[in-house]
């Protein structure tokens, strides 16, 4: 068992220097800090030059020519010398005797890159600092089409430059939009957050809005130590993505493919070979003219008699018809005047005392006799 117990202690470094140490578990220590360089680390200085140049647009002349002389004092500070050529449009930085830093070189090939996207000054001085990152995001090559490339790069802008501002407090990085390009500056925590925003408003996957409500969200669970090590994805909004339906392109039928090119089309010379004008002589042509035109002219006169002659053809007589709601009428007034004449027979026969009352009076074995209705021919007659 004993033996066991040494095998399992050995197994567990691979060499014979790779020891435990007494700060390995030290909460004291923050590994991820970035202490400030020391000149006493490297009293040698560089063994070697380090130079980086890069090109900047000629319309950034004049302004980079106003601010070298602060960019020029800021590098000599950390021991880099820094040219401007206007005539060649380079700018260059490079190490010198006095250079004791060996990450600064790479600090001041990031300062003029991000001189030559106008990035101010001013800002692009804080790069030089341990604590500031920067990160070049290209974006011209995510969209193809260039108004959608216009639309989507305002979107980060936003009205008034509202949603940049927005971002810049959230991830605490210095943003610049410009040209083809997104310039970012700060803490390597914002730049991996300040990418992932602008490729996915790029791409249209997410518009930056939605990003700086979760961003928001996530600061406040921040301040929470009760939530410190629970999912955050509950507490997160889901947007879903709305698309456009758009019109449904008319896609041409294919052809069956055939190795052999389509036949010539029939030149002027061929079409009058084949219908023999080609051989008439120049008379015969005009007079051929002069009779297709005559022809074209009296059908249009034709046409033109016939639409005028159209206004003076008198309309249809329309026929009255006799509605049915009309001969029903007719049928109860004519029922009424029976009524009447009827009643008047009964009052002189009551008068002069002949009333019989039995040929009123039907028998019960008798059917009582049905009216005739009236033809509508009778009708229209009366």
């Amino acid at each position: 068992m004993a033996g066991e117990g040494e095998q399992t202690k050995k197994g567990k470094h691979k060499g014979k220097h790779d020891k435990p140490k007494p700060w390995d578990e030290d909460p004291n220590i923050d590994r991820w800090k970035i202490e400030k360089f020391d000149p006493s680390w490297n009293e040698g200085g560089m063994l070697e030059v380090s130079s980086f140049s890069t090109l900047f647009p000629a319309y950034l002349e004049k302004k980079l020519s106003e601010v070298w002389p602060s960019v020029k004092s800021a590098l000599k500070e950390h021991g880099i010398l820094g040219e401007l050529n206007l005539n060649e449009g380079t700018m260059t930085v490079s190490t010198t005797m006095k250079t004791r830093d060996p990450y600064i070189i790479i600090k001041a090939r990031d300062l003029i890159r991000l001189l030559s996207r106008s990035v101010p000054a001013p800002a692009a001085i804080q790069i030089l600092d341990d604590e500031k990152q920067c990160d070049i995001i290209k974006i011209s090559s995510l969209v193809r089409n260039k108004e959608k490339f216009v639309k989507r790069r305002q979107l980060l802008n936003g009205p008034n430059n509202s949603t940049l501002q927005a971002l810049e407090i959230l991830t605490g990085c210095y943003i610049v939009v410009h040209g083809n390009t997104v310039a970012a500056m700060g803490s390597f925590k914002g730049l991996k957050q300040i990418r992932r925003i602008v490729e996915d408003c790029m791409q249209n996957k997410m518009h930056p809005v939605h990003h700086i409500k979760i961003l928001m969200i996530k600061k406040e669970l921040e301040k929470d130590p009760d939530y410190a090590n629970e999912n955050w994805d509950r507490f997160l909004p889901k947007f879903k993505k709305n698309t456009v339906k758009r019109k449904k392109v008319k896609c041409k039928e294919k052809k069956p493919y055939t190795p052999f090119p389509p036949p010539p089309q029939p030149s002027k010379v061929d079409l009058l070979l084949e219908s023999g004008e080609y051989f008439l002589s120049n008379e015969k042509k005009l007079e051929k003219k002069w009779q297709e035109k005559q022809d074209k002219q009296s059908e249009k006169t034709a046409e033109n008699k016939r639409k005028r002659d159209a206004a003076f053809v008198p309309p249809e007589e329309q026929t009255v018809k006799v509605s049915e709601a009309a001969t029903d009428k007719s049928e109860v007034a004519a029922m009424a005047e029976s009524v009447k004449r009827k009643a008047m027979e009964f009052s002189k026969m009551k008068s002069a005392g002949n009333v019989n009352l039995e040929s009123y009076i039907a028998s019960p074995g008798e059917q009582p006799l049905k009216k005739k209705k009236k033809s509508k021919r009778s009708i229209a007659e009366e």
